[in-house]
């Protein structure tokens, strides 16, 4: 086994002792949040654990052996640290980011731990990124008592059905009626603990990093404009209510790497809609190039949202 010079492992490929791994409650409470998700950073694992009160080191140390170990109950490490986080720049010196590995979904479903995804799409980074938001605002109400995170797969699972729902629209560049399926990134909800009982609000969260045009004269071609025309189908028109078997409002949570980008989608919404509440628009600036793998992003729960034609909007107050 060939170490580096302060006697670490490394951090991209597998390099095994021999030692046998048992999972205990922290192991499958990981294993859980990057099933739910999928793939973060160390520092949001920590932070699911925080309340375990276990030294920083001891934690990296015990992600480090659910990496490299494979002599275990279910046939192989736990862990998988995707590539994809290595081709970024200084990678090194960037907290490593963690998937389940095929072990760690068999204990998850030996533990009765696993439920259906909808698997998330598109490139890594998108995924990483999307992963990233909805686990920022879970572990952002952890540390509140007026307010609890419903996880996608719980409000799927409630409705029986999938997170991807047919639409008729518009096709603006012919007036033509068309299908489109729409497969929000993500789905999740709030429960507001109030003097008054529990209100509800949900929210799909589209994560945006600049990769499509936010206008196209093809139709076919994922764009912001078609968006816009597919989620004011899907909510003024009370489509999601069908597909969600909701009753409580929904959200659209718009996520950009910086002002430019949400600028130029304010000012396509303005044109194209007009006065909108329930399209919201924020920031995530560590997914600007070059990205890089963050720290939990308490603002996306805490501070304010943009809306065009109405005040700013805070998703964390009921």
């Amino acid at each position: 086994m060939v170490n580096d010079a302060l006697g670490r492992r490394s951090s991209q490929t597998r390099q095994s002792t021999g030692k046998r791994v048992r999972l205990s409650e922290r192991d499958l409470l990981w294993l859980q949040k990057l099933h739910q998700h999928g793939p973060l950073p160390t520092s949001y694992l920590l932070a699911y654990t925080a309340a375990l009160r276990a030294s920083t080191k001891r934690q990296k140390e015990r992600l480090g052996d659910l990496f490299h170990e494979d002599n275990t109950s279910h046939c192989g490490p736990y862990l998988d640290r995707p590539p994809q986080q290595f081709a970024t720049l200084k990678a090194g010196y960037n907290q490593l980011v963690h998937q389940a590995a095929p072990a760690g979904l068999r204990a998850l479903k030996d533990s009765d731990l696993s439920h259906e995804t909808s698997g998330h799409q598109g490139p890594w980074v998108h995924r990483h990124m999307v992963a990233c938001i909805t686990a920022s605002v879970e572990l952002t109400t952890l540390a509140r008592d007026d307010i609890s995170f419903i996880p996608q797969h719980q409000i799927l699972a409630r409705a029986q059905t999938t997170l991807s729902c047919p639409l008729k629209i518009t096709d603006l560049s012919s007036d033509q009626l068309v299908r489109k399926d729409l497969k929000p990134d993500a789905l999740f909800g709030l429960t507001y603990h109030t003097d008054q009982g529990d209100r509800f609000r949900f929210f799909v969260v589209e994560a945006d990093r600049s990769t499509e045009p936010v206008t196209s004269r093809n139709w076919n071609r994922k764009s912001f404009q078609r968006h816009l025309t597919q989620y004011a189908a899907y909510v003024t028109g009370d489509a999601y209510k069908a597909h969600l078997k909701l009753t409580a409002p929904l959200l659209v949570l718009n996520v950009v790497p910086d002002e430019q980008r949400l600028a130029l989608m304010q000012r396509q919404t303005e044109q194209q809609v007009g006065a909108c509440s329930y399209q919201l628009f924020q920031t995530f600036p560590a997914f600007a190039p070059p990205w890089r793998p963050p720290g939990p992003n308490h603002a996306l729960l805490e501070d304010a949202w943009a809306r065009t034609g109405h005040a700013d909007f805070v998703i964390g107050e009921a």
